[in-house]
């Protein structure tokens, strides 16, 4: 299916919608030292029957940020003022309709456009910004049930997107594939825009390792560096263990995965947090409970750069880092799923500091 992309987005109206601040209060847990204690700026008011998972920004043309979240238990999307967390509104409904879902989970923005991942109808479906209107859709021939995107723009009105498939099987769907189909766990789709914003997808193959340290198992997260022909693939099946592994843009295992034994829980959520052209760091998610643990790595080298956790946020699924000054976060912010029922903000100026990372990265 496929329908006309709006050509530019309405202006996003937020007006009247009180601003929520709910500073963490909480003591970081007393087995962790407090040099890795990152407060977080706001953690939002709880929408606890969402089962909130993956996030995601977008920047409206007046310096407002929206901040979007999957509801995957109410088969929908949170709308969150970025500078706040006040929740603003929710959209979508059950149902295989455009505009509707069925255990939305992955998330994705390019430019004016906001990319959709459905597990239990599988798609990735296209809606317009701000207005969240539906507009196209891609995949239900290929993924069986998929979970996490990344984007990258390949040419003019030309995007790449990476869709991880975590197809299972047996009565409790929790039996991992035939070798053979691990193949199939990162799928490939040339999307092209013609002048009308009318959208051509063409399914490009799929890719994993089948065996070996890098056996792609269980995945959801993906992210991607083109500058240095990376892609990061979350392996969560822990008996793997899980981990990140490294693969080319070729779809190819570049020989490099994290380091064995980085993720004490769940590798989760990927972001890469660019400082120039070439520099920056990954930040990792180690999902645990009561606290979650964030891990960056040298862009470059990959080369541990040091480990944080919040005061309360914990449990956590997808980030998303929004780099762009903001009015409450000048140096931009982190933004992270906190226990399935909220999100939390923390400011890229603080984790910088106390990780004393390049002071670029926050300027």
């Amino acid at each position: 299916m496929s329908k006309s992309i709006l050509a530019a987005a309405l202006a996003l109206a937020v007006a009247g919608c009180a601003s929520t601040f709910l500073p963490a209060s909480s003591p970081p847990s007393a087995t962790v030292p407090a040099s890795n204690l990152v407060a977080e700026a706001w953690v939002s008011p709880e929408l606890p029957d969402e089962e909130l998972d993956s996030i995601a920004t977008w920047a409206d043309g007046d310096g407002g940020t929206l901040l979007l979240a999957t509801g995957k238990s109410t088969h929908r999307l949170a709308l969150f003022d970025g500078d706040s967390g006040a929740p603003l509104r929710t959209v979508g409904a059950r149902g295989k309709a455009p505009g509707e879902f069925t255990r939305p989970n992955g998330l994705a923005v390019s430019g004016n456009m906001l990319f959709v991942v459905e597990r239990d109808t599988p798609r990735v479906q296209l809606l317009s910004l701000p207005d969240l209107r539906p507009q196209a859709s891609f995949g239900g021939d290929e993924l069986r049930a998929p979970y996490g995107i990344w984007l990258r723009e390949s040419a003019h009105r030309e995007l790449e997107a990476f869709v991880t498939d975590s197809f299972m099987y047996g009565e409790r769907h929790d039996v991992v594939p035939p070798a053979e189909e691990l193949a199939q766990r990162v799928r490939r789709y040339r999307l092209r825009f013609d002048d009308q914003g009318h959208l051509d997808a063409t399914y490009a193959g799929s890719f994993g390792e089948t065996d070996g340290p890098a056996r792609l198992n269980m995945v959801e997260s993906i992210a991607g560096d083109p500058v240095h022909d990376r892609l990061l693939v979350a392996e969560e099946d822990r008996t793997s263990p899980s981990n990140l592994h490294v693969y080319g843009f070729d779809g190819g295992w570049s020989g490099r995965s994290l380091p064995e034994g980085t993720f004490a829980g769940e590798a989760e959520g990927v972001v890469l947090w660019a400082c120039s052209a070439r520099s920056g760091y990954w930040l990792a998610v180690d999902q645990q409970a009561p606290l979650t643990w964030f891990h960056l790595f040298d862009r470059e080298t990959l080369a541990p750069a040091g480990s944080f956790h919040g005061a309360v946020t914990a449990n956590t699924d997808g980030i998303a880092l929004h780099a762009a000054t903001t009015p409450r976060f000048p140096g931009g912010v982190l933004y992270a799923v906190h226990d399935d029922r909220a999100v939390s903000a923390f400011d890229l100026r603080d984790i910088a500091r106390q990780l004393d990372l390049d002071p670029a990265c926050a300027d």
